[in-house]
């Protein structure tokens, strides 16, 4: 039985009420596409690379404009959709990257807290320090959606297959990858990354992305994809453009391609190598 799932491409302004105008007919869209699941990507509610700037806007999840409008999206379409990051204040202050899936009940189901940081310096001269804004996560999560099991990361994630694995030792037959991933790397890097960790794990690997120039002058990568877990892209958005991917995916190719090629089964533990 196949599932159709939605995923959008946002170019996401830097105040939360501009940010619910752009986002919202994309989801939309989406839904009048059939859309059961609509992720979107990475930062969909303010995206502010300058921290003086963005931090005095952030507010609780609970309280954040653009979350709540996608709440009551979710209510007046019948979908669920997950916020694929919404940049918010934690309960201590401090601020969190944090993905939220929305139950059709508007309801608030499943969160996630970035694992990962993204800190670099990159041979175009861009910089980036994540851990200087947010504070990591600790946990890998995972949530139900209708018959399909979700394994919750986010962009910079992709960059560590062993978070994959445990999502799909967990159960997990779809992966959201939501993401704003630099140009330059998403280029080199973003579809290959992708495949690998559908390859990998034998799931569905979903990542809503942020695409094009923001106010910010950040660039994105765009190019939002679905890829099945053969590793075989089953749809993308081949632009930097805001959109709207629909695709369907059957939940029984996870498991046959974890039959087929059966390595979250055969690993086994071995000793650390020594240093040179």
């Amino acid at each position: 039985m196949t599932y159709r799932v939605g995923l959008i491409q946002t170019r996401t302004p830097a105040r939360h009420a501009a940010a619910l105008e752009h986002v919202a007919p994309l989801v939309r869209g989406a839904a009048a596409q059939g859309a059961r699941f609509i992720a979107t990507p990475e930062g969909t509610n303010i995206l502010q690379k300058d921290r003086e700037q963005l931090l005095p806007e952030l507010t609780l999840l609970a309280d954040d404009p653009v979350v709540q409008g996608l709440q009551a999206l979710a209510v007046e379409l019948g979908v669920t959709i997950l916020v694929g990051s919404a940049l918010v204040k934690r309960e201590d202050g401090k601020a969190a990257n944090r993905a939220a899936l929305i139950a059709p009940s508007g309801e608030i189901v499943a969160t996630y807290d970035k694992l990962h940081m993204f800190d670099v310096d990159l041979p175009n001269g861009e910089t980036a320090r994540e851990s200087a804004t947010y504070e990591p996560g600790d946990r890998a999560v995972t949530a139900r959606v209708d018959e399909l099991k979700l394994g919750l990361t986010i962009c910079y994630d992709m960059r560590f297959p062993a978070l994959y694995r445990a999502l799909a030792l967990a159960g997990a037959e779809v992966i959201a990858s939501p993401a704003a991933f630099t140009r330059p790397t998403g280029e080199a890097h973003w579809e290959v990354l992708l495949r690998a960790r559908a390859i990998e794990t034998g799931s569905f690997v979903l990542a809503p992305a942020q695409g094009g120039f923001h106010e910010d002058r950040r660039g994105t990568w765009g190019h939002t994809i679905a890829i099945g877990p053969w590793g075989e892209v089953l749809g993308e958005l081949a632009h930097d453009e805001p959109g709207v991917l629909v695709v369907d995916i059957d939940p029984a190719a996870s498991a046959k391609a974890r039959a087929a090629i059966p390595n979250l089964k055969n690993a086994r533990p071995f000793a650390e190598p020594g240093v040179l």
